[in-house]
């Protein structure tokens, strides 16, 4: 039902799993065939009915029909010359024993799966969830566990006991608790309580659309849009990433002074905060409008991995993973939460600042190639505008800019770079080890060092002369380039940095534009507000004509040429004014009834030519300009009537 409505659906899981069943109006019905009649230790053959008792359940039971029976029975007679009905399968009377449980599960199972791609999904974990319950928390992909005895289990711990002959686990939060699931990224929120959940569950559908592919929902903006972001990062400091995000209140002179962050204030939520910490995620506003976050942790960060009771020889660890790096759980991460906010609806904006992928022997044993890869998939896979900005003093390098980068999905990704942001290949201590070496350096520094210029100056003046000057003077060349080879290789490592600024980038096409990490907020805000609109028309013209409009590139530029002639005057001022994301929102919240006119007469003539190329199949116009006179003459059908007129001309075409 909600797939069909296209609405959220949220699962309260509360559930001990598929049920087992037996069937107990036959337990009491039944004979048993011994080896030794007089002594049962040595085992049975098998049971049977009496031909009494089957008789009596073919006729109460299956009213006559056999194959209605609830056994299969094959019949025997012993050399004694009784009968007997062997038992070979029991069906039973009663509902959901076995199989048909396992059945429905995955039923249940398979409509999920479905469900997350077409809708909203959510679960609650509000008590105890076994099994394919369990699988249902992680088919449904979002979840808000609560913290007390609300464990995500596929077994219950007292059988794992008996499975093993001794009491090794204590409770089944050992096993799918909140220590359990948060940190491995199955449960995406915590809640204190029950009515805790439900509050963060209406916080977050408070981000997404009341159905698919409705309009976002947005909020009055609280904070204001124009503002400056205050908080800006310092070069070579490590700082928490949320503060880029929702701002930090400080201490000054004995005040709390809010310096700004990029989002709405206090707007950000954060989910899977304790999975893959390298990388933080979540749901934020600007301006009112609901978008999904992707920040990079540039902090140390630590992965816990637990002991198992189970294995003896198992120990608890942490394991540190540096800051700015894609390590396979953040990786995945990534691609996870791209997922998910692409089938949410919600525009996104990548705050980008890693130095690569972690590529040592136990990162590529667990699989940081194949989720790095991931992340691209999900890029393609994108539908909403799509924002990657990398922030002041961050860098993008190597594998982390590949994977980003807008030629992935350009109908829906653009790249943005702040002042004093860096990309390139390498770091430039590395590009200039590889590209500036000492013989080059050396070289430099004889060219623009004045003291070395004038050594130089005064070997070449020796010429052929004294050998002790020539030597004195080389000697001094010598400890002149061994004492500043230091500051030149500094001068080395910086000019291969200028090779990495956004005005390279810029030049070079790889980003759309430089943007002031000041003025960031108020520069995206109307630059989504610009791309929601037109991505709204590019939905329209598809609904048109699909073929035609397949590219969203090529609706854009027809809405170009609409503003070009709406608004007139020269070409070079009309461009300036299609750059400017405030004036073209104008120009669409102010033109809405020439858009639709616009909209309207493409959509009579896509139908006309519709209509018109099927009815010259039928009739056979001997002119060649017939088709296209019909064309003009159906364009003022109805899209009702053009729907069956198609549908009656198909036919014709099909029976001719």
């Amino acid at each position: 039902y909600a797939r069909s409505c296209g609405i959220p659906r949220l699962y309260l899981a509360a559930n001990s799993g598929a049920r087992i069943g037996m069937a107990q109006s036959l337990k009491d019905k039944f004979e048993v065939c011994w080896i030794d009649n007089n002594d049962p230790s040595k085992g049975f053959q098998y049971i049977y009915l009496t031909p009494t008792i089957y008789d009596f359940l073919l006729e109460s039971v299956a009213k006559g029909d056999a194959s209605k029976m609830p056994v299969l029975c094959e019949k025997r007679t012993t050399p004694e010359g009784d009968i007997r009905y062997v038992i070979t399968d029991i069906i039973g009377v009663e509902q959901d024993l076995g199989v048909e449980n396992l059945m429905g599960s995955g039923l249940i199972a398979g409509e999920t799966s479905k469900a997350y791609d077409d809708i909203f999904t959510l679960t609650l974990v509000v008590g105890r969830t076994v099994g394919i319950g369990a699988y249902l928390v992680r088919l449904g992909q979002r979840t808000i566990q609560t913290k007390e005895a609300s464990p995500i289990i596929l077994t219950g711990f007292q059988a794992l006991n008996k499975l093993m002959g001794q009491d090794i686990y204590t409770s089944n939060n050992q096993l799918g608790g909140p220590m359990i699931m948060s940190p491995n990224g199955v449960t995406h929120l915590l809640a204190d309580t029950h009515m805790d959940s439900v509050r963060k569950a209406l916080q977050w559908l408070a981000f997404i659309p009341s159905a698919r592919y409705a309009p976002l929902p947005l909020l009055d903006a609280v904070d204001s849009i124009g503002r400056e972001v205050s908080f800006k990062p310092e070069k070579n400091m490590s700082y928490d990433p949320r503060f880029l995000l929702n701002g930090v209140t400080r201490i000054s002179n004995g005040q709390e002074v809010w310096e700004s962050g990029f989002c709405d204030r206090d707007s950000f939520v954060e989910v899977l905060g304790d999975w893959a910490k390298t990388v933080v995620v979540g749901r934020a506003r600007l301006g009112g409008i609901p978008l999904g976050i992707i920040c990079t942790e540039s902090r140390t960060a630590e992965a816990f991995i637990p002991a198992d009771p189970a294995d003896s020889t198992s120990q608890e660890k942490i394991i540190q993973q540096a800051g700015g790096v894609w390590f396979p759980d953040s990786a995945y991460k990534t691609a996870q939460a791209l997922r998910d906010f692409n089938r949410e609806d919600l525009p996104c904006i990548v705050f980008a600042n890693w130095r690569g992928f972690s590529g040592g022997q136990r990162d590529m044993f667990d699989e940081v190639l194949k989720f790095g890869a991931m992340i691209v998939d999900a890029f393609v896979a994108y539908e909403q505008p799509l924002f990657v900005y990398i922030p002041p003093h961050a860098e993008l390098r190597g594998g982390a800019w590949v994977v980003v980068d807008s030629t992935i999905n350009s109908d829906v990704m653009e790249f943005y770079a702040a002042e004093d942001a860096r990309g390139g290949v390498l770091e430039a201590t590395g590009a200039a080890s590889i590209k500036y070496r000492d013989k080059e350096i050396r070289q430099t520094a004889n060219r623009v060092d004045p003291v070395l210029e004038q050594l130089n100056q005064a070997l070449l003046a020796c010429g052929d002369g004294d050998e002790a000057e020539k030597k004195n003077i080389s000697s001094r060349i010598f400890q002149r380039e061994k004492l500043v080879l230091g500051v030149f290789r500094q001068i080395a490592v910086h000019f291969a940095d200028l090779h990495d600024t956004p005005g390279r980038m810029k030049a070079k096409g790889v980003i759309r534009k430089q943007v002031q990490w000041a003025q960031s907020r108020n520069f995206f805000f109307w630059r989504l507000r610009r791309k929601l609109a037109e991505f709204d028309i590019t939905k329209m013209l598809r609904d048109i004509d699909a073929k035609e409009f397949q590219s969203k590139q090529k609706s854009i530029s027809l809405l170009k040429t609409w503003f070009y002639e709406q608004v007139g005057g020269g070409e070079e001022a009309i461009e300036t004014t299609w750059d400017d994301d405030a004036k073209v929102m104008r120009w669409l919240t102010e033109n809405t009834s020439y858009i639709r006119d616009r909209l309207k007469a493409l959509q009579d003539s896509s139908s006309g030519q519709q209509v018109a190329s099927l009815l010259a199949n039928v009739v056979q116009p001997a002119q060649p300009t017939s088709q296209a006179f019909l064309a003009t003459a159906f364009s003022g059908l109805s899209k009702e009537d053009t729907a069956k007129f198609i549908a009656q001309l198909t036919e014709m075409n099909e029976k001719r």
